[in-house]
């Protein structure tokens, strides 16, 4: 058989082009009310989502839960007055008693209750693994329905850092039990701010 002839035969007996099938997505914007899609989701993974108006809801939250002795941080430069704030150049091992971290979220994902967090919000890398209890203050405009959509605004950004942080750490390794609070963060709310 020559070169020609099975060029031909695989020419004539070549399949058919079929279009990609649409990308999966679970929630699509404009189908769900993204925040509901995004509580329900962040409580069934071991978080809690609480809706506020203000800072002043914050602390109200914080002195309710946590006692004066209790060390309480933050990176958001509003809540300093109040809580200890982070210093980017501190040593990390200075955050070992940290009871409760207040950070700020850039956007959340409805689908799988994913936060994004980048560097200039978290004043050090370490700080929402180390400490006992995690809060994270998202705006309820910031939710984006799928990851497709998270990872196009994280194309939009110039972070050197960022991680996505979904619920209280968790492993069901062991004996094949859940044990929430593993490996990290024992707890993590959800300020969702109207």
């Amino acid at each position: 058989m020559s070169r020609s002839e099975i060029l031909a035969a695989i020419q004539k007996n070549k399949p058919a082009i079929v279009e990609l099938p649409e990308p999966f997505m679970p929630v699509r914007s404009g189908e769900v009310a993204l925040k509901e899609a995004f509580s329900l989701m962040v409580n069934q993974i071991g978080g809690q989502v609480l809706s506020i108006q203000t800072e002043a809801d914050i602390q109200a939250y914080v002195s309710q839960h946590f006692t004066p002795a209790e060390r309480v941080v933050t990176s958001i430069e509003s809540l300093h007055d109040t809580y200890h704030l982070v210093d980017a150049n501190a040593d990390p091992h200075s955050l070992a008693d940290v009871s409760l971290a207040i950070l700020p979220g850039q956007f959340g994902v409805a689908e799988n209750a994913a936060i994004w967090l980048s560097d200039d919000q978290l004043g050090l890398r370490v700080l929402p693994f180390i400490c006992q209890q995690l809060a994270i203050v998202l705006p309820e405009k910031d939710i984006v329905a799928n990851m497709h959509e998270a990872y196009d605004r994280i194309a939009e950004s110039a972070n050197g850092f960022g991680v996505f942080i979904a619920g209280p750490s968790k492993t069901a390794d062991i004996e094949q039990s859940l044990v929430i609070g593993a490996h990290g963060a024992r707890s993590l709310l959800i300020f969702l701010v109207k």
